[in-house]
């Protein structure tokens, strides 16, 4: 498949990486010459082109563009009407992609994480879309959503990766405080958290069960979840969740 990308930031690398090396042809904006050119360096499959030229030579487009550069950028693009158009960009709503990029008519939005460039990752998606299917279904697991709200409701969800990446970050420093060896507590607290998930992928289990697991009165993890909570941090956290609700359309 010939697979083109508007835009050369963090995720447009991160999906490049993921793909490369599937038997596709990768062609990459020159947005941020610095990163096409270093993603061209590093894999053989990816040619770095004009944005016009991306989307004449490509059958799926990405676009990973901020939203005001996106509004001036597309509408002037060569599109077609056999085109796939997966957009990951937050703020362009669909009735604004199919203006931009008409006549093109099959487009979707999804939310790609840094994590797809090594598989396993999930990617949200609205409407459902073949082309993300026939991408990232065998190496990513791909939930359709069934509404616009719905799928800017999960853009909202994964803001909370800074957040937790945060507290992670924070406890492993103040382990490191008491140890003095900050690499090794960086491994350990990322490998509790890597082993609940592997129960999850792997066991079917699912938040409330992990969390009665945890949950033996006066137990560490059930002393400091109360200090946690007391502090207000769970109202903090869906307080911020809902102040995106505005943004986002929800």
């Amino acid at each position: 498949m010939r697979v083109g990308f508007i835009g050369t930031g963090e995720i447009a690398a991160a999906m490049v990486e993921g793909l490369s090396g599937r038997g596709h042809e990768l062609l990459l904006s020159e947005r941020n010459a610095q990163v096409a050119a270093t993603l061209k360096g590093q894999f053989a499959d990816v040619q770095v082109a004009a944005n016009a030229d991306v989307v004449a030579g490509s059958d799926v487009v990405f676009l990973c563009l901020m939203a005001d550069v996106a509004r001036d950028v597309l509408i002037a693009l060569p599109w077609r009407a056999d085109h796939s158009v997966i957009s990951v960009m937050v703020d362009v709503p669909l009735a604004d992609l199919a203006r931009l990029c008409a006549p093109a008519h099959d487009i979707a939005l999804t939310i790609p994480l840094s994590a797809v460039a090594v598989g396993g990752s999930v990617l949200p998606c609205h409407p459902e879309s073949r082309a993300l299917i026939e991408l990232f279904g065998e190496s990513d697991t791909i939930i359709n959503v069934p509404s616009e709200a719905g799928l800017n409701a999960h853009f909202a969800a994964s803001a909370l990766s800074a957040p937790l990446l945060t507290l992670m970050q924070t406890g492993s420093q103040w382990l490191a405080d008491q140890t003095g060896d900050p690499q090794g507590a960086e491994t350990y607290v990322a490998g509790v958290f890597a082993g609940f998930l592997r129960q999850m992928s792997e066991q079917g289990a699912d938040f409330d069960q992990l969390l009665q697991s945890l949950a033996t009165e006066g137990g560490l993890n059930a002393t400091l979840k109360e200090d946690m909570a007391h502090a207000g941090a769970p109202d903090a956290l869906r307080a911020g969740l809902n102040n995106l609700k505005p943004r986002l359309g929800i």
